[in-house]
């Protein structure tokens, strides 16, 4: 299937949404632009950042303070 776009006076270009869906592009994610012979190559980038990606992931039972707290012995005096 084929779908069109209208580049911008700022040569932006919208990526349909039936595109993004099928691709898993959600805001502020990246994409690669290819030059090939017969046209343009669009594909998601992965994230270069492994631990980015991971950021919020862990799931932690107390704030970070308390748990180093306890790990030393009790909070530190003033």
């Amino acid at each position: 299937m084929a779908y069109t776009s209208t580049v911008s006076e700022k040569g932006q270009v919208t990526l349909p949404k039936a595109l993004r869906d099928a691709l898993g592009i959600r805001t502020g994610e990246r994409i690669e632009f290819t030059l090939e012979r017969d046209g343009i190559k669009v594909k998601k980038r992965p994230d270069l950042d492994g631990l980015a990606a991971l950021y919020g992931s862990l799931k932690l039972p107390a704030p970070v303070d308390q748990l180093i707290d306890e790990m030393r012995g009790g909070p530190a005096d003033p």
